[in-house]
């Protein structure tokens, strides 16, 4: 080294020869199989999974759990909640505004899930949930409602993060989040906060 290189010209000429600057192929992950789970199984793995980011699952024994959203929804109603669906048959009391900061009093939101990861509770939601009942809805309703309320067919859930590449389905323009839990941050003395910039709660339906 020169007595005329700088320290930051030796750092720069170090970055220039590294290996990030170097094209690398993408993990050949076709030998991947995901373990094969019996429907019972995957959703008792998911329920553990949801549970452990704080959701909870809702589904009975006999499987009616549609009606049981309907009742819950029409108590919520006339406890003088604000609820928006986006769900068929299920009748919320708004509707979508214009703007999506008209959304910060919704109590409620219901939407819809395209399927969910069994090992870890993530759900995902794309723009094609989004835009039920033929509404172009904003994105940011997930995020903006106090409590947020998904309805999962229970032959939707597959094993492990693997198996979700072949079910997105995505074009130019399109939106797709995964949602795992409610909002919740530890940031502040380590001590785990739930709702701190997001929904308060998070219950999944199955059907």
């Amino acid at each position: 080294m020169s007595q005329n290189t700088t320290s930051k010209q030796a750092i720069l000429a170090a970055l220039g020869h590294s290996s990030i600057n170097q094209l690398n192929q993408k993990p050949d992950l076709s030998g991947l199989k995901s373990t094969r789970f019996l429907q019972t199984d995957l959703i008792k793995r998911f329920e553990k999974g949801l549970n452990s980011v704080t959701g909870e699952l809702i589904y009975p024994d006999n499987g009616n759990s549609i009606d049981i959203l309907k009742g819950n929804v029409a108590q919520l109603i006339s406890q003088g909640m604000q609820v928006i669906s986006l769900v068929d048959g299920i009748e919320g009391n708004q509707l979508m505004p214009t703007q999506p900061h008209d959304l910060k009093h919704i109590d409620y939101a219901i939407i819809q899930a395209r399927f969910a990861v069994a090992e870890n509770g993530a759900i995902w939601v794309d723009s094609e949930q989004l835009n039920g009942k033929n509404v172009n809805t904003h994105r940011v309703l997930p995020f903006i409602c106090e409590n947020l309320v998904i309805v999962l067919n229970k032959d939707n859930i597959i094993a492990t993060m693997h198996d979700a590449p072949a079910k997105m389905h995505l074009h130019a323009g399109d939106f797709g989040t995964f949602i795992a839990g409610p909002s919740k941050t530890a940031d502040i003395e380590q001590a785990l906060v739930v709702g701190a910039h997001g929904a308060f709660s998070l219950k999944v339906y199955l059907v």
